[in-house]
């Protein structure tokens, strides 16, 4: 680890941060993975499995949030956004 610091906590704060920063990471990229899949089987028309991604979707955006990665109001927006898609669907 190419790290700057001298004292034996600033040293474990790098430790510490670059294993969240691994962990945020996987986890926005599975997020992010499971809204493509919901918009292409919005593409689909394929209703049963859009609402099943979308489910799913707004799950782990609410898990954002709690973990701190999206802003409350950010999520919402996201989650209006699928909503709107899905609807679209449906109707």
């Amino acid at each position: 680890m190419n790290e700057l610091a001298n004292i034996k906590s600033a040293k474990k704060r790098v430790q510490v941060n670059e294993l969240a920063r691994q962990r945020n990471y996987a986890f926005k990229s599975d997020l992010r993975t499971a809204v493509k899949a919901f918009y292409a089987k919005a593409e689909e028309k394929d209703v049963e499995l859009a609402k099943e991604y979308f489910v799913k979707a707004t799950s782990k955006i609410d898990k954002a949030v709690n973990k701190g990665l999206y802003h409350r109001n950010a999520a919402n927006r996201r989650k209006a956004r699928l909503q709107k898609r899905l609807d679209e669907v449906t109707a």
